[in-house]
């Protein structure tokens, strides 16, 4: 072995020690020496901020240093949302999900609270991304055509075609 792998070895062999979780309910592992600190305020976990180390970096990020979390007020958020009967059975149409019981329904409508926080963020001023990538540029390959004439080869492999379209089976039996 050369130093520079036991080097590494003997950091995650610390690192692998000292990991300890995030939160009580969260899967998340944190390394405290990396980190400075994650604190609760009071004794509930509703609120709480993660201090990264100071970087001696020359440029300035638009990233907050210190991000945060608070609770979005009930007040702030629109109504809560029913599912009806009738969208449940669209939506198991559509989507080939199966609910299954009030259960599923009650799943669904608490992602559809969950998500109705994004109408509280402030926007104003803020203008609409065309592309996660928009200030980079983007090198595409050139659009040619290296094999093809194999439309007759991959009809034949088909269990079931008409005309000339493949015929996919339902992914659910309907009533």
């Amino acid at each position: 072995k050369n130093s520079t792998s036991g080097k590494a070895e003997a950091f995650f062999a610390r690192a692998s020690r000292a990991l300890r979780p995030t939160h009580p309910r969260c899967g998340v592992l944190t390394l405290p020496a990396l980190s400075d600190t994650v604190s609760a305020s009071g004794t509930s976990w509703s609120h709480w901020t993660y201090k990264r180390e100071s970087s001696n970096s020359a440029w300035s990020s638009k990233v907050p240093q210190i991000p945060t979390w608070e609770p979005v007020a009930e007040n702030q958020l629109p109504p809560p949302t029913r599912v009806s009967p009738d969208l449940v059975d669209k939506l198991e149409r559509l989507a080939l999900v199966d609910f299954g019981s009030k259960e599923g329904v009650d799943c669904l409508e608490k992602a559809i609270r969950f998500a109705d926080q994004l109408h509280v963020i402030n926007t104003d001023g803020v203008e609409p991304m065309d592309s996660v990538l928009e200030d980079r540029e983007l090198y595409l390959r050139d659009d040619t055509i290296t094999e093809g004439e194999c439309a007759e080869e991959l009809l034949q492999l088909a269990k079931h075609t008409v005309e000339e379209y493949f015929v996919a089976p339902p992914g659910k039996k309907q009533n």
